[in-house]
């Protein structure tokens, strides 16, 4: 198994990572819950998911940067460095999110250590939904 993870190129269908504000976020929030619906990181890669999309379903409009997007809008980024990004974001319950561009992993190595780091942060980012 470790074999095929090192050697097998990464690929997906899509390069867009995509993320919904459901519908009565903001009601929620107004009510007094602690609404998580959005990870405070958001880990991308160049080359395979580099694009971050939002689907904005709630009834009120969000920020996320410098976009407001009105309920039923999309927004879609494209990342092309890698780096650390902070954003301003609405639908997140504090306000900021931080989206981490990682590089291309291209050798047998990375390709099995961003495998490794991916399964561990779905997992991680899994139970810190459900404890919200």
């Amino acid at each position: 198994m470790s074999i095929w993870a090192a050697l097998t190129p990464v690929t997906f269908t899509s390069r867009e990572e995509v993320f919904e504000i459901p519908k009565g976020t903001w009601a929620r929030r107004m009510a007094g819950n602690n609404v998580e619906i959005l990870p405070s990181n958001i880990y991308l890669t160049l080359g395979i998911r580099d694009v971050l999309l939002l689907k904005n379903m709630d009834n009120v409009p969000q920020i996320f940067g410098p976009t407001l997007m009105m309920p039923g809008q999309s927004f879609r980024l494209p990342f092309a460095l890698a780096s650390s990004y902070q954003f301003a974001c609405t639908a997140h319950a504090s306000g900021q999110m931080t989206i981490v561009v990682d590089p291309l992993p291209d050798s047998p190595w990375q390709r099995l250590a961003w495998r490794t780091r991916t399964f561990f942060r779905m997992i991680k980012t899994k139970l810190s939904l459900i404890a919200a």
